[in-house]
């Protein structure tokens, strides 16, 4: 016998023994009436048995349609509670939003980004977690996390990549003016002392890997003398004197580092481009379509190397 039943045959099953009729039933499920009795004589096939006794003015059900009626109605109301337990996360009353961030990101909009999205979706929990661009790339093809904003290049094996949706310059930056007078070549990088952030990255880190590739195109090396895991750590141990470091434009306005520390480009600069990445084919929850759209909302507002200070 076959198996292959169908939950839309069992709620016609259901809708023509509610009503007596094919006729009515078809009426009540808005489709043509010969549609309704092809699913019911599927069903009857899949069965192996008659359902109903037809005639001229009603259905008659057999002893196979009451002894199924009871599992139809059990089938047909699971599902409908089935639908109805995901209906806090479809109407954004409940449930909870996993989206992970580059790590500098709780500097620039995570207090924001929570306070605008608790505004909108009180009841909907939010775990928001900053980590290194690698690191999100990996909860979200992992399943950990359901969508994220990563600096690029990552890895994206099973992921769907969005299109670039904010630029950030990274700058060097000292405390000594005269270091950086004119923007710095590569071969000025390679020889300074550098302190970098994302030491437990390290080459992997996507503005690493950035530098990485500029330093091996023009046949040096860059070696930092100090790697540090915090950027506001790296942005301090430059004020100090330690040495010098570069970090994305917008995170040192953040962080107060450009009021301490003078700033210059890289020659040619060096860009960081940040996007959303999610599992590949599939498809976000509305909280997340919301978060996502925050986001972008919030990185449009920040300042762009036309609007920085004085240097």
């Amino acid at each position: 016998m076959a198996t292959s039943i169908t939950l839309q045959q069992l709620q016609y099953f259901l809708s023509a023994v509610q009503r007596g009729s094919l006729s009515a039933a078809a009426e009540a499920n808005f489709i043509a009436q010969p549609s309704l009795s092809d699913q019911i004589r599927r069903l009857e096939q899949h069965l192996g048995v008659a359902l109903f006794v037809r005639t001229n003015r009603k259905l008659i059900l057999t002893d196979a349609a009451r002894l199924l009626l009871p599992y139809a109605e059990r089938a047909v109301l699971a599902v409908d509670q089935a639908a109805a337990a995901v209906d806090p996360v479809r109407r954004l009353t409940g449930g909870t939003i996993a989206f992970g961030t580059f790590s500098s990101a709780h500097h620039l909009f995570h207090a924001d980004l929570v306070t605008s999205f608790r505004a909108l979706h009180p009841l909907v929990r939010v775990r928001l977690l900053g980590m290194n661009s690698v690191q999100v790339a990996d909860g979200v093809r992992n399943g950990d996390l359901e969508a994220g904003i990563v600096a690029l290049p990552v890895d994206d094996r099973g992921l769907d990549v969005s299109a670039v949706v904010w630029v950030a310059e990274a700058v060097y930056l000292s405390g000594t003016r005269s270091r950086v007078r004119t923007p710095l070549t590569i071969h000025d990088v390679a020889d300074a002392d550098l302190v970098l952030p994302e030491v437990h990255w390290g080459d992997m880190d996507p503005t690493r890997r950035q530098l990485l590739a500029m330093a091996q195109n023009a046949g040096v090396a860059v070696r930092p003398v100090v790697e540090v895991e915090s950027p506001a750590v790296a942005l301090e141990l430059a004020r100090r004197g330690v040495g010098d470091t570069l970090i994305s434009l917008p995170l040192a306005h953040a962080l107060g580092a450009t009021k301490a520390l003078h700033w210059a480009s890289l020659d040619p600069p060096l860009f960081e481009t940040f996007a959303f990445v999610t599992r590949r084919n599939a498809r976000v929850s509305p909280a997340t379509e919301v978060l996502i759209r925050l986001v972008r909302q919030l990185l449009s507002q920040l300042p762009s190397a036309a609007q920085s200070p004085v240097r």
